[in-house]
């Protein structure tokens, strides 16, 4: 799976966590070519992440690096990190009776103003409730606190 090169190494313990938890994690599914805005996406009842690292490397305008030097690359990881982090959001949420972890009132006010659009799209085009889509976006740029609750929620 290609994606394991972007992440770090928090990023790899949080995805080692998802599989001893009993999730599948896969890469470059169908659905990733059925849209191609997103970036991952979380199947519930088959316990399934998706990682669409082609949509996330198109999106952040990707460079090989053997083509040319090019640190520019730091927006994909970011990119498939926050992929990652906000699946596994959706997983301690499965794991805690689908209900949110925090309180969504003080969750909305950390939300940042760039992710309201995103929130827009999760919330229109797939199953996600509006507290669930706000959670995993502010989660998705904690991965200290995304890992712990895995453990505490899932393990």
């Amino acid at each position: 799976m290609e994606f394991i090169i972007f992440l770090s190494k928090l990023d790899k313990e949080i995805l080692d966590l998802l599989k001893r938890a009993n999730y599948v994690v896969e890469e470059n599914k169908v659905e990733c070519l059925l849209n191609k805005n997103i970036k991952g996406l979380h199947n519930f009842e088959e316990n399934k992440i998706i990682i669409c690292t082609e949509n996330a490397k198109k999106k952040t305008n990707y460079r090989n690096i053997k083509q040319q030097q090019n640190k520019d690359n730091f927006k994909t990881e970011r990119a498939i990190r926050k992929a990652l982090r906000h699946e596994a959001t959706h997983a301690i949420q499965k794991c805690n009776n689908n209900k949110t972890i925090g309180e969504i009132k003080k969750l909305e006010s950390k939300l940042h103003k760039s992710k309201r659009k995103a929130l827009e799209f999760s919330t229109s085009n797939f199953s996600g409730t509006y507290e669930k889509e706000v959670e995993a976006y502010v989660l998705e740029d904690k991965p200290k606190k995304v890992k712990n609750l895995l453990k505490k929620y899932c393990l």
